[in-house]
């Protein structure tokens, strides 16, 4: 028997299973060469063909396809790599050459059954090559139900954030549309849900990083501006209105932060972990005028004026914008205002609002 092939093909086959199990098995947010790998060059590929097309649209169209091809390509690898192995494995069992070893290996992985030896050492190979093909196949079929659960459950607030927040969503804007549909005093309950939204994105996709890629189903969503938003949103209600009940959006803000933080980890994005408050932002203090002009346009109560607020401002946003930025041109998010540069797109997209008509004004936008 040929050692050396069969130690070979035996590295291989661990090696492998390795990977299946750190990217579909345990969840710690784990991840392989392989998978990484194989991430990165759909993720390039893409976004090469993306950037070739200026309009947005057009853009998302093409990205929309790459989380579900990350899936398919890892499959791919991991059966050729696998037959690859116990193909080596097969050649040191039969003495035979690697043509017809590899064709056996296909036999048995694929449980085909037509091409099968009767030497012992052979048949020991086969079924574990054979109990391999099933039990990869099984554990990526029984991983996409929780993929697409955890992508449901993300997209639901993020949808919600439509009519409260416009498309693309602004923070400014919750604020806004909150005051001008008299629902002010659902605020708390708003940053409650949010909170336990962010924490749930957190554990799922730092546990499975193939989701960070999934895109929400229109176009002028997502579910990092959106995050973004919201936590704006909270960070301009606590630092206008000090007197207001603000336990709920802190909470939402530190749980928001949070799980930014563990998206960059999951990404590997570095990240400043204890800002200063006073630590200069991207975001401009004349781009927070137009926020605040924004809310007073349509009479929101603010008890602290632009220069006083500012600061406070500041000493949340330094905690999330970095991360969010990043996330953002990371996975070609929706071009926002208030949500950093992309790589291929320059134009920002002011958020489309849905109009606020009464009897008494049917013709309002």
């Amino acid at each position: 028997m040929n050692v050396a092939a069969f130690v070979a093909g035996f590295v291989i086959v661990v090696g492998t299973w390795a990977s299946v199990l750190r990217t579909l098995v345990i969840p710690r947010g784990l991840s392989s060469r392989l998978t990484a790998a194989v991430s990165t060059v759909i993720r390039v590929a893409f976004n090469f063909v993306a950037a070739r097309f200026d309009a947005y649209e057009t853009k998302d169209a093409i990205l929309v396809g790459q989380g579900p091809t990350i899936l398919l390509a890892l499959l791919v690898a991991w059966v050729g790599l696998f037959l690859i192995g116990f193909g080596l494995m097969f050649e040191a069992a039969n003495g035979a050459g690697f043509y017809a070893a590899m064709r056996e290996s296909a036999s048995w992985v694929y449980t085909l059954g037509s091409d099968l030896t009767v030497r012992p050492m052979s048949t020991v190979v086969g079924f574990f090559a054979a109990a391999t093909g099933l039990v990869v196949v099984a554990l990526q079929v029984g991983y996409l139900p929780t993929l697409y659960g955890a992508f449901n459950r993300r997209e639901t607030l993020v949808t919600l954030l439509q009519s409260r927040a416009g498309e693309p969503a602004w923070g400014p804007e919750i604020l806004a549309r909150h005051h001008i549909v008299a629902t002010l005093d659902k605020l708390p309950a708003f940053y409650a849900d949010w909170e336990r939204w962010a924490a749930d994105v957190s554990e799922s996709h730092s546990n499975y990083p193939v989701l960070i890629t999934f895109r929400s189903p229109h176009p002028a969503r997502s579910w990092v501006v959106g995050l973004l938003a919201v936590l704006d949103s909270a960070a301009l209600h606590l630092a206008l209105n000090p007197s207001a009940r603000g336990s709920e959006a802190r909470l939402c803000l530190r749980m928001g932060f949070t799980c930014m933080r563990d998206i960059c980890r999951a990404l590997g994005i570095a990240y400043d972990p204890d800002p200063r408050p006073d630590t200069a932002l991207r975001l401009t203090y004349e781009e927070f005028l137009a926020g605040v002009a924004r809310l007073e346009a349509v009479g929101y109560p603010i008890e602290r004026s632009p220069e006083e607020a500012w600061p406070h401002f500041r000493g949340w946003r330094v905690n999330y914008e970095q991360q969010c930025y990043a996330v953002a041109r990371a996975v070609e998010a929706v071009p926002a205002i208030w949500s950093g540069p992309r790589s291929h797109t320059a134009a920002f997209m002011l958020p489309v609002t849905p109009p606020n008509r009464t009897p008494g004004a049917p013709d309002r936008g």
